[in-house]
């Protein structure tokens, strides 16, 4: 069977997981990248060209040539897809082995943490946004301020929140979580305070007032100035206008920008005390780091330590004005 139906079968396969958009997309993206670099090494379209072709020597070259100008971090995440598409392939009996077993992979420098710099920076950033003034041709400061406030203080990916519906936010007030369809198609469940939880009901009374009262299950929890879901491009533009009109543009390190309040909340915590096998159930991780095993935690301990955050004082004072 030719290249390309393999990838369109996998990616079907990927898809029956309900993994997130933007899992997908990546997944895409890394797939037909190499695989443009095996047409352009063999010569025949990705249509025509037989995945028996593909041999452990051709896909070393073509890795080559993907690395020759992407970062390791890239790379390293093309190869995961290349060796996951491959896998499925053996599964399926349409090759006999995997051939990425012998395609180098490259090691990256572990990551460091890229949290917003300042100790006053996230308050700084959440009272200049409450306050409007954040510049913007349709000014929506509830909407704002409930965004960021879910980022500095659930810890969610940006392509998490950008996933959250209605639905999403469940539970009585006091007891209010945050369900999460996460990385790999992982669900997590966040609690989320009392005040975090007023200041998104409060953005919820202004959009019902802008777009009306319906909002059902299914509907995207945040929303642009139109009434449609919030998207990424948008999210990192709110983001870094926010951060602008906060003065605080330069508190954000090289790499990082809506990572960066991920990476505040997981860092606020570890300073407060809570554990690393707290901190990886609420981001989503199976671990901290490489060498730290997965550890389960009561609900109650994951409660204990977002209410530890101190990004949360500052709420109270937003949601009670």
């Amino acid at each position: 069977m030719d290249l390309a139906r393999l990838i369109e079968t996998y990616l079907e396969h990927l898809q029956a997981r309900k993994l997130a958009a933007n899992s997908l997309r990546a997944y895409r993206r890394d797939l037909e990248s190499v695989a443009g670099e095996l047409v352009e090494l063999t010569g025949i379209d990705a249509d025509r060209l037989a995945v028996e072709r593909v041999t452990a020597p051709v896909l070393r070259s073509a890795f080559a040539r993907f690395a020759a100008t992407r970062s390791a971090s890239s790379v390293t995440r093309a190869w995961s897809t290349w060796n996951g598409f491959f896998g499925f392939l053996v599964v399926e009996g349409a090759v006999p082995g995997n051939p990425m077993q012998v395609v180098p992979k490259p090691r990256n420098a572990p990551a460091t943490p890229k949290p917003l710099q300042g100790e006053d920076t996230p308050e700084r950033l959440l009272r200049t946004v409450a306050a409007g003034a954040r510049r913007a041709r349709n000014p929506w400061p509830e909407r704002d301020l409930a965004v960021l406030s879910t980022l500095l203080c659930t810890g969610v990916r940006s392509a998490e929140l950008l996933e959250l519906t209605i639905g999403s936010l469940a539970g009585r007030p006091g007891d209010r979580r945050l369900h999460v369809h996460g990385k790999g198609g992982k669900n997590r469940s966040i609690p989320i305070e009392d005040t975090l939880d007023q200041l998104i009901q409060s953005y919820l009374r202004t959009r019902r007032a802008r777009f009306g009262d319906r909002l059902p299950g299914g509907a995207p929890l945040f929303v642009d100035h139109r009434g449609q879901p919030l998207r990424r491009g948008g999210l990192q533009y709110l983001v870094r206008q926010s951060l602008r009109a906060a003065g605080v543009s330069d508190r954000v390190q090289p790499g990082a920008m809506v990572h960066a309040l991920r990476h505040t909340f997981a860092t606020r915590l570890a300073e407060d005390g809570a554990s690393a096998a707290e901190i990886a159930k609420l981001l989503g991780h199976s671990s901290i780091n490489s060498s730290q095993t997965y550890i389960d935690v009561t609900a109650r301990e994951q409660r204990l330590s977002v209410r530890a955050n101190r990004t949360l004082r500052v709420l109270g004072e937003l949601a009670g004005r």
